[in-house]
């Protein structure tokens, strides 16, 4: 099936185009939008053909043309449009080693993304444009590791066959884990030899193989155990072998957030992949970022530039609200790797020599006379588990006839404070008292209630309900029906009565849940969507759940995140959203709260706060981990980035380490 957005024009006639061209450019000034209109609308087939058509016509060169007529980056797109992809490719390698300096993001993006034949054409196009051969270009501009590696792949000779040998899968995931993790320093050699060599339907298997006996990605491993762009190759390599598509979309996505665009990047992708497999990228896009990628190019971009990539990108999915099998491919891949046992890790672990009457005789030194040492409490409350914690408050109380918690409230201030005092309480407690704020006073803070109550276990929830009756003398679920409504409301309370199944999967009660979820058509409004949501995602058990999400894209190639923003809206769709997400992957859930807790102007402390305290004995590990995979930078990083003073040194102690 052709999944690339440029088809051959109907009616094609070269001579006619060449004509109208030659006409766009004539005289003063050029018809730019005659010039994107009709180049954009052309195969590259075409578009060749064109460019021949014109020189027999008129005698000239057309691309020399359009670089005298047209300006800047969309002068660059149209040009770009106007070669051969081969040759495309060529111009981009030669730009990227060219001059001082080494485009070494451009070098990875083609030479791990392109199949053998393209590496092929690429090469052969290199040698006749510039009468120069790649891979003596290439090793003279590059070294180490990532050199090798650059060669490796300029050969062209990835194995194609998709019959794969379970055992040589098996040896091939131990031979990487024992090359890496195993092993004091790291045998590059064998990661090359394997993931340079190995078809991509091997591949694949090794790769879940790998997270079975690792217990982590192997993208996680190889941020581990290389470095630099050696590391960057091969982590493009993976991803490109997991999904060309999804590895297109977080470049396009890249190229156009935060401040700026990187134009050539943009550029690049949207020529390359335009008749390749722009309509599947634009669906993972539409997945991942939550936004299509034609809004993005639009709010992004200006001009004739803006237009051209627009008709390259060929529709927008958010107004389409399609979901399509490739977006579908990779949430399924996702889900599947959400089930693979993962050992969760708490960042603080209780203290060895563990002295409590010593400890309080240091919090007592640091808050008595003038001044209050913050290093000392910092020091003692961030490096003791929440156990040790209670302790250290009963101890205090003994020895100084004082209350612990008082004390701290009245000698520390600000986001500090807050930090502190929340992790002196239990975890029911703080979780009690984080509610409790969400639901007093004026207006109610639903995405508190949400990001408590969607992820806590039973266990914790029944907790959670014996600390809120104790601290406010009221239910948390009369509370929370006071305060909240509707299909919200019955969300909430069934989430609050702590009685999610544990149990394994059923497949065949899977298959039926699926198709409830699925059903679109009943007009029984006792059995709405919402309602059918509610008896399945809040009391499910989390493995019949994911098995759920599975049966669910197999039958209506759609991810159930996906059918719930496009059919539900609100508080309702955020509450689901976020069980959906917690069952699959947690400590993603998390990270991208942090991630969108630090991210921009500003920093939602309260946030950052609440998921630091909360998750730091349970899967803050797990957390940076994730957050790594998914923003390219540390936690700790980001933390150090986006805070100051006593609190990012507690936050960071907190957080664990530097990944």
């Amino acid at each position: 099936v052709y999944r690339g957005s440029v088809k051959d024009f109907q009616g094609f006639d070269a001579n006619q185009d060449a004509e109208a061209l030659y006409n766009a450019m004539k005289g003063f000034g050029s018809d730019k939008e005659a010039i994107l209109d009709l180049i954009t609308s052309r195969s590259n087939k075409q578009r060749v053909e064109i460019c021949q058509a014109y020189k027999s016509l008129y005698g000239k060169d057309l691309i020399a043309d359009l670089k005298y007529e047209l300006t800047g980056k969309f002068e660059r797109l149209i040009v770009s449009l106007m070669r051969p992809p081969a040759y495309g490719d060529a111009k981009e390698i030669k730009d990227a080693i060219s001059g001082v300096g080494t485009d070494e993001k451009c070098l990875i993006e083609i030479l791990a993304s392109r199949t053998n034949q393209e590496i092929h054409d690429l090469v052969a196009a290199y040698k006749d444009a510039y009468e120069r051969d790649l891979e003596a270009d290439i090793v003279g501009d590059t070294s180490g590791h990532f050199k090798k590696m650059l060669v490796v792949l300029l050969q062209g000779a990835r194995e194609e066959d998709d019959v794969v040998s379970e055992d040589l899968v098996e040896q091939d995931a131990k031979d990487l884990l024992e090359a890496g993790e195993l092993k004091w320093g790291t045998d590059e050699a064998q990661f090359i030899y394997i993931l340079g060599r190995r078809s991509r339907q091997h591949l694949r298997l090794v790769f879940d193989e790998y997270l079975k006996i690792a217990g982590k990605p192997i993208e996680r491993s190889i941020r581990g155990e290389l470095s630099g762009d050696f590391e960057k190759l091969m982590l493009a390599v993976v991803k490109c072998i997991r999904s060309t598509a999804e590895y297109f979309a977080e470049r396009l996505y890249k190229a156009m957030k935060g401040l700026g665009t990187r134009d050539n990047t943009l550029i690049r992708i949207m020529v390359s992949r335009s008749e390749i497999d722009m309509l599947d990228i634009r669906e993972v896009f539409r997945t991942k970022y939550e936004k299509s990628l034609y809004n993005m190019i639009k709010e992004d971009t200006s001009g004739e530039y803006k237009k051209a990539l627009l008709k390259l990108c060929g529709g927008d999915d958010d107004a389409a609200g399609e979901f399509f099998p490739e977006a579908a491919q990779v949430a399924y891949r996702m889900w599947e790797l959400s089930a693979v046992k993962v050992e969760l890790r708490g960042t603080v672990q209780p203290a060895g020599d563990f002295n409590d009457d010593g400890d309080a005789q240091v919090l007592r030194k640091a808050m008595k006379g003038l001044g209050t040492d913050e290093g000392a409490i910092i020091e003692v409350v961030t490096k003791r588990s929440n156990a040790q914690r209670q302790q250290i408050l009963k101890a205090y109380k003994a020895h100084y006839g004082r209350d612990l918690m008082a004390d701290l409230k009245s000698e520390l201030s600000g986001s500090l404070a807050k930090l502190i005092l929340g992790l002196m309480l239990t975890p029911a407690q703080y979780d009690a008292k984080q509610l409790r704020k969400a639901v007093e006073g004026a207006g109610t803070d639903e995405s508190v209630l949400i990001e408590i109550m969607a992820t806590r276990n039973n266990q914790e929830i029944r907790a959670i309900n014996e600390a809120y009756q104790e601290a406010y003398h009221k239910s948390l679920e009369d509370d929370l029906s006071s305060d909240t409504s509707g299909h919200f409301k019955r969300i909430l309370v069934s989430l609050a009565l702590g009685n999610r199944d544990e149990g394994p999967e059923n497949q065949t009660q899977a298959h039926e849940d699926a198709k409830k979820l699925a059903d679109v058509s009943s007009n029984d409004s006792s059995d709405s969507l919402e309602t059918r949501f509610l008896s399945i995602l809040c009391t499910r058990s989390y493995p019949h759940l994911r098995r759920v999400f599975q049966e669910f894209i197999k039958m209506t190639n759609h991810d159930v995140e996906h059918a719930i923003r496009k059919r539900m809206s609100g508080d309702v769709r955020d509450a689901f959203v976020a069980i959906v997400r917690s069952v699959k992957n947690k400590p993603a859930f998390f990270a991208d709260k942090l991630y969108k807790s630090m991210k921009g102007a500003g920093t939602d402390e309260r946030t950052l706060t609440r998921i630091m305290i909360s998750r730091s004995e349970i899967d803050l590990f797990n957390i940076r981990g994730e957050f790594v995979d998914l923003f390219d930078k540390s936690l700790h990083h980001m933390i150090e980035k986006d805070t100051s003073g006593d609190y990012r040194k507690a936050l960071l102690v907190l957080c664990g380490g530097e990944d």
